[in-house]
């Protein structure tokens, strides 16, 4: 829960439920939890999969040392971090991935794989993530491939062809 509520301050999405504590909701659509930030983290390619229970441990410490900082009294009956309003978690974030801190590399590093999981579904192939109805990829309007499973783009990106195709490039669009 700590570290869905960390993604989601990090891309923000809705609520999957009146009662997800996790998700803040302070944006319409799925954010960085929706598009798979906690499979991606845990998986074993990432390299950090091992490191998220004592950075859970650690970003509640940090939120219970907030909360005590500015007098904010947190729901005892869930992790410190996912306890504290939209606001305060990215204050909290803020700071923890500010220059200056010994640890903020770590910080960003997880920061960087919720991105990732929103903006490329690095955890699955793009067919299969467009497929699902990915919320990243698809808020960032990226196309589904055609029936057969590859992308063409009828129109060019720039508005004009760039350069002629090469004569001995076959149907599929494969050179020869």
């Amino acid at each position: 829960m700590t570290l869905e509520a960390f993604a989601d301050t990090i891309v923000p999405g809705e609520k999957r439920s009146p009662d997800d504590h996790a998700i803040a909701g302070v944006s319409a659509g799925g954010g960085a939890v929706a598009s798979g930030a906690l499979e991606l983290l845990q998986h074993p390619a990432t390299g950090v999969a091992v490191g998220l229970p004592p950075l859970a441990i650690a970003l509640n410490d940090h939120a219970t040392a907030y909360a005590d900082e500015h007098g904010l009294a947190l729901d005892g009956s869930v992790p410190p971090f996912v306890a504290l309003a939209a606001e305060h978690r990215t204050t909290l974030v803020q700071r923890l991935t500010a220059r200056g801190r010994p640890d903020r590399e770590g910080w960003i590093l997880l920061a960087l794989f919720c991105t990732m999981a929103f903006d490329s579904a690095a955890h699955m192939s793009t067919a299969d993530a467009l497929a699902a109805n990915h919320p990243g990829l698809l808020t960032m309007g990226f196309a589904k491939p055609d029936a057969d499973g590859l992308w063409r783009f009828p129109q060019y990106s720039y508005g004009r062809e760039l350069a002629r195709l090469h004569p001995d490039t076959t149907p599929s669009g494969s050179p020869a």
